[in-house]
């Protein structure tokens, strides 16, 4: 019996290092995730996908945006804010891949409106565990089939 495939996912991934990249795109393959990962490099491009401008004019809306904090151009914690006091951004979930424990509580203390985070490098166990919290995600969008027991 095959399971119908969800429908594929728009993913923004904002990440400068295509090491971390490769990881992410695998973490999603091998969950068989259906998606179509967008990758910018930097947290001003991530504006222009989210606000289709620049190189972006036909940018989809992304169901799910990756986000490392540390950009060239454009800080991730300005885009993170940016995303979260737009009404028409606000209601896309943001999980924010850290480089360290430590980094992520230091970041919790900021209040960032996070969804989730993940540290780096991404372990597929602890990605999905993050992207699972964001509960309305999952029951809107991605549906994954539960481990058979």
């Amino acid at each position: 019996m095959t399971v119908p495939a969800a429908t594929p996912i728009d993913v923004l991934l904002v990440e400068d290092d295509p090491g971390d990249e490769l990881m992410t795109r695998e973490a999603f393959e091998d969950n068989k995730i259906g998606n179509t990962l967008h990758v910018v490099r930097d947290g001003e491009e991530a504006l222009d996908f989210l606000y289709r401008r620049g190189a972006h004019p036909d940018a989809p809306r992304p169901d799910l945006i990756l986000l490392d904090l540390n950009l060239p151009k454009y800080d991730g914690r300005q885009v993170l804010e940016k995303i979260k006091s737009d009404p028409d951004l606000s209601h896309i979930p943001v999980v924010v891949l850290t480089t360290s424990a430590a980094e992520e509580d230091i970041l919790r203390s900021y209040k960032l409106h996070a969804n989730a985070y993940v540290t780096k490098p991404v372990d597929l166990d602890q990605f999905i565990a993050a992207v699972r919290q964001i509960d309305d995600f999952f029951v809107q969008v991605v549906r994954l089939p539960r481990p058979h027991h």
